[in-house]
């Protein structure tokens, strides 16, 4: 895997709307301009916005191709360190017929995002790059008042230092709050509990290694057979990550998604699974269930480590993961841990 360069402060890096536009609505675009902000005080980067970033809503709706101009250009622009994705959505997946993955390969930088930008990420670990599940422009640099430091410090530790023996620790503290997005509520603050779980072991002794590899189970369902989707040689020795979206899918869902995993022989040829915690804990239990249903009930694989409730995707708050790089899940100190580093 390709590694692209460490950020550092004054580092140049570009806003793409790769999937929902709304980030140039103006119902939400201060938004945009807490994260500006906040990426230029509080982490020294310049931001900027490509070219059809912030066209709203319905424009990036209907110019799948204009999107994926962006990404291209963004990556072509040498002046450019770090993309960052403005939000996930729904349909990315239409990006595909335009993606030159020679440019991506040739160009390597930081690229970040989550939820549907599962699908970009699949994209750049296609052209060989490592890319990092993490924050958003809208949602977690976007946050009103300030941002979560978990995540804060998540950023500066993976994106901007050496991650060689970086244990991804769980939160103290978690939130089911949701602020509506509006500009009469940017003074106010997301409610927080203290986090009562920590990392669960769900089965699994000792350690086991591999390469970070996974996204959001819900967009699994559009890349599934098509040109990105990580080859059967790709799954062996990795360590699936994987989340569930706002949508908060079934149990039964992902029950079915596991069990296409297991059809795949995918589920048979991992070092181990780490998820993370569901939105606001909905299905907290249930998703438990299911997950072993499949991996010890029906696949008998009750060795293959499984940690639950981690930190990133949808959870608030989130950390960053780093797609291709080593790691390894230590199973009675219920540690992540990465091996090398994720930058040079």
């Amino acid at each position: 895997m390709i590694k692209p360069k460490r950020l550092q402060s004054g580092d140049k890096v570009a806003v793409v709307s790769l999937s929902w536009g709304g980030l140039g609505d103006s119902a939400f675009i201060h938004k945009y301009n807490i994260a500006k902000e906040r990426l230029e005080t509080e982490f020294g980067l310049e931001v900027v916005a490509m070219p059809h970033a912030l066209k709203g809503s319905d424009f990036v709706a209907k110019h799948p191709e204009l999107r994926a101009q962006d990404l291209i250009e963004a990556f072509k622009d040498s002046s450019i360190a770090a993309v960052i994705c403005a939000i996930g959505g729904d349909d990315t997946i239409r990006l595909l017929p335009y993606i030159d993955y020679d440019v991506i390969k040739n160009n390597p930088k930081v690229f970040m995002g989550y939820s549907d930008s599962t699908i970009n990420h699949f994209m750049m670990f296609k052209a060989g790059l490592v890319s990092f599940y993490g924050p958003s422009v809208m949602c977690e640099f976007g946050e009103y008042v300030s941002m979560f430091d978990y995540t804060k410090n998540a950023v500066k530790n993976v994106l901007f230092g050496d991650t060689a023996g970086y244990k991804i620790m769980p939160s103290s503290e978690w939130s089911d709050d949701f602020v509506p997005w509006s500009k009469e509520n940017i003074h106010t603050s997301k409610k927080m509990r203290p986090e009562e779980h920590g990392y669960e072991l769900l089965q699994g002794t000792g350690t086991v290694s591999g390469r970070l590899l996974g996204g959001c189970l819900d967009v699994f369902t559009m890349c599934i057979g098509t040109e990105i989707w990580p080859a059967i040689e790709a799954w062996k020795g990795a360590i699936l990550f994987f989340e569930t979206s706002e949508d908060k899918p079934s149990p039964t869902f992902v029950k079915w998604m596991l069990r296409n995993l297991a059809a795949q022989g995918i589920l048979n040829m991992l070092s181990g699974i780490i998820v993370s915690k569901p939105q606001d804990e909905t299905y907290y239990e249930e998703y438990k269930a299911a997950i072993l249903e499949v991996v010890a009930g029906e696949q008998h694989l009750t060795n293959l480590p499984i940690l639950y409730n981690m930190n990133f995707g949808h959870a608030a708050p989130i950390g960053v993961l780093p797609y291709g790089i080593m790691a390894k899940i230590h199973c009675e100190e219920k540690t992540v841990t990465l091996l090398e580093n994720a930058t040079e």
